[in-house]
């Protein structure tokens, strides 16, 4: 017989999470015709930018937004993707911007050395390195100098448990990236609440939510991207 998780108290009385759209490292990354590159992408992951299409999907997130309650508090990840998708939301979405609050605790997962590294950029820099980290998986992989899934996980429910204490009875939208999202469900799930096999998908633009029920969050919505549908 299995044991059900302890869900963590939660005095939110809805939580939003969107990832940003697609930034121009997703989309070289997903380009087949980039699948050989073995130069990392210059520049720092904090400062890559959305792409054309991550405009586009961050417009169709405002058109969603101005249907949800005025009220929302926003905190944001201090990345640049993550900044102007909240930034185009606002602004089809006829609010301020500058209203949303930053904090570092929603930055994307560190990769250290390998960061901006493209799949075949990884292998060759460090071949060994790339088996390691099959073998170890998803979940629990530790680049030099970054950090495993498990780490964000630790730094994010930090941050929602502090959230939790400053927002009472308020609803919130995080506005971050998909390491965050999983994060967010790793923790609401709870201690004991097991880690994945594969990592749930969670797409560019995409939103999960949250809803209070008997002082306790519960998941209602994974990933969902209807709003972006033609």
């Amino acid at each position: 017989m299995s044991v059900p998780a302890l869900t963590p108290p939660c005095a939110l009385v809805e939580l939003w999470a969107v990832r940003h759209g697609e930034s121009t490292a997703n989309a070289v990354y997903a380009d087949p015709a980039t699948a050989d590159r073995t130069e990392p992408l210059p520049g720092l992951d904090r400062d890559v930018p959305l792409s054309e299409r991550g405009v586009a999907q961050a417009t169709a997130l405002g058109g969603w937004l101005a249907e949800r309650d005025p009220g929302l508090l926003v905190v944001c990840s201090p990345y640049l993707r993550a900044r102007e998708t909240w930034r185009l939301m606002a602004e089809t979405a006829g609010l301020p911007a500058d209203d949303a609050l930053v904090d570092d605790r929603l930055r994307d997962r560190e990769q250290g050395i390998f960061a901006l590294h493209p799949p075949a950029a990884f292998i060759a820099r460090d071949p060994r390195e790339a088996e390691r980290r099959k073998r170890v998986g998803a979940w629990y992989y530790r680049p030099p100098g970054g950090e495993a899934l498990t780490d964000v996980t630790v730094r994010v429910g930090q941050f929602l448990t502090e959230l939790s204490r400053a927002a009472t009875g308020r609803r919130v939208l995080l506005v971050a990236h998909d390491a965050v999202v999983v994060a967010v469900r790793q923790y609401f799930g709870g201690i004991g609440y097991p880690t994945p096999d594969r990592l749930p998908p969670v797409p560019n633009a995409s939103v999960s939510r949250w809803v209070a029920e008997a002082g306790r969050l519960g998941l209602t919505e994974w990933g969902g991207v209807g709003h972006l549908s033609g």
